[in-house]
């Protein structure tokens, strides 16, 4: 999960969790206000601050959980696939065999689906909800990104704060390079 920092208006730090955690706690302990976002969602992260940075980035990926049966190092679960019989020929004749070959096309097809505009959307209402809810233009912004007009969101985020917009816009996809 790739995370977005900011301490009120300021971008503070972006990565994992491993990679954020630290400048989140010096942050936290120098009374910050900081919250961190997730990218693919625009959403809040809670995280437990408390102990190490290696700590913290355990806690949240579930390093805590029991071991579980087949390859857990892999995180591998064993689920049922039904296909006709020509699909199982084919997936049979594949390099590596038919779970190999699921895989390949699973990723390839994740990579290829990257998130939708209207998650996108979402994301960036989620972010510019929790970080500039109550900034001058927040209502007319909301209505020009649900209206598809991203020159006209621009516009209305003219007088936020330089990260908070950018951060936004980048959810949305519309950010300059």
């Amino acid at each position: 999960m790739q995370l977005t920092v900011f301490e009120s208006a300021r971008l503070l730090a972006q990565g994992t969790v491993a990679e954020v955690a630290a400048e989140m706690q010096a942050a936290a302990a120098r009374g910050g206000d900081v919250l961190a976002f997730d990218d693919a969602t625009g959403k809040v992260v809670d995280l437990d601050l408390r102990g190490a940075p290696a700590e913290v980035a355990a806690r949240h990926q579930g390093a805590d959980t029991p071991p579980r049966r087949g390859r857990p190092k892999l995180g591998v679960k064993a689920r049922e696939v039904t296909l006709l019989p020509r699909h199982w020929d084919w997936l049979s004749g594949q390099r590596g065999g038919a779970s190999a070959m699921l895989r390949r096309l699973v990723e390839d097809a994740m990579r290829a689906d990257a998130a939708t505009p209207r998650q996108r959307q979402d994301a960036a209402y989620s972010a510019a909800t929790a970080l500039a809810g109550d900034s001058p233009g927040y209502e007319e912004a909301m209505r020009a990104l649900f209206a598809g007009d991203a020159a006209g969101m621009a516009v209305h985020m003219a007088d936020w704060p330089g990260d908070i917009r950018d951060y936004v816009l980048r959810l949305l996809g519309t950010a300059p390079d």
